[in-house]
C-alpha cells in the first residue's frame, strides 16, 4: 500500500509538471500567448529546467525544444522512481521507451483537457477571456477536421472526432506497451 501510494505522488507530480512543460512548448509552437497570471505560474515552476536546457537546445524553428526535452527528463526520471519504488528490474532502453509512451499519454490527455474545455466555453460562454486562447491551442487539430466535416445544422462535431482519433491514439500507444510487457 505504501509503495501505491508512493508511486501515485510520483506520478501526480510528475505529470503537473511535464504538464507544465509541454503546455508551454505546445503555446509557442502555436503562438499563443497565455493570460499575464498564469504565464507568470506557469514560467516560475518550470524556468528552473527550461532556462538551463536552452544553453544546450536552443530554439530552432520557432519550437521550444527546451522544454519539450524537460518534459521527457521529468518523464524518465517519474519512470525510474515509480519502477525502483516498485523494485521492479529495468534498464535503460525499456525506461526510454516507457518515458516516451508516457509523454504521448501526457500530450494526448492535455489535447483532450483543451477540447473539452473548448467544448465548455462553447456552450458556456464562448465569449470568456480566455475562449480565444484556448481555441487557438486546438487550431491545429481542429482545422483538418472541420475542413473534412463542416458544422451540420450549426452544430460542430469535429470535437467529436478529435476525441475518437485521439483515444485511438492511446489505445495504440497503450497496446504497443502491452505487446512490449
Amino acid at each position: 500500500m505504501i509503495t501505491s501510494i508512493l508511486v501515485l505522488i510520483i506520478d501526480t507530480v510528475s505529470s503537473f509538471f511535464a504538464g507544465l512543460l509541454l503546455l508551454r512548448f505546445w503555446m509557442q509552437a502555436v503562438r499563443v500567448r497565455p493570460p499575464l497570471a498564469f504565464g507568470q505560474f506557469m514560467f516560475r515552476l518550470t524556468d528552473w529546467l527550461v532556462m538551463p536546457l536552452r544553453r544546450l537546445l536552443p530554439g530552432l524553428g520557432g519550437f521550444d525544444w527546451a522544454s519539450l526535452f524537460g518534459a521527457l527528463l521529468i518523464a524518465l526520471l517519474s519512470i525510474a522512481l515509480q519502477l525502483a519504488a516498485r523494485s521492479a528490474p529495468f534498464s535503460a532502453p525499456s525506461i526510454i521507451l516507457l518515458a516516451v509512451l508516457t509523454m504521448v499519454h501526457w500530450m494526448v490527455y492535455g489535447l483532450i483537457g483543451l477540447l473539452f474545455i473548448e467544448v465548455i466555453f462553447s456552450w458556456v460562454n464562448p465569449h470568456a477571456p480566455i475562449a480565444p486562447m484556448v481555441r487557438a491551442m486546438n487550431e491545429p487539430l481542429m482545422r483538418p477536421l472541420r475542413r473534412l466535416l463542416p458544422a451540420i445544422g450549426g452544430v460542430d462535431l469535429s470535437p467529436l472526432v478529435a476525441f475518437l482519433l485521439l483515444r485511438i491514439v492511446l489505445f495504440v500507444a497503450d497496446e504497443v506497451l502491452l505487446n512490449l510487457a
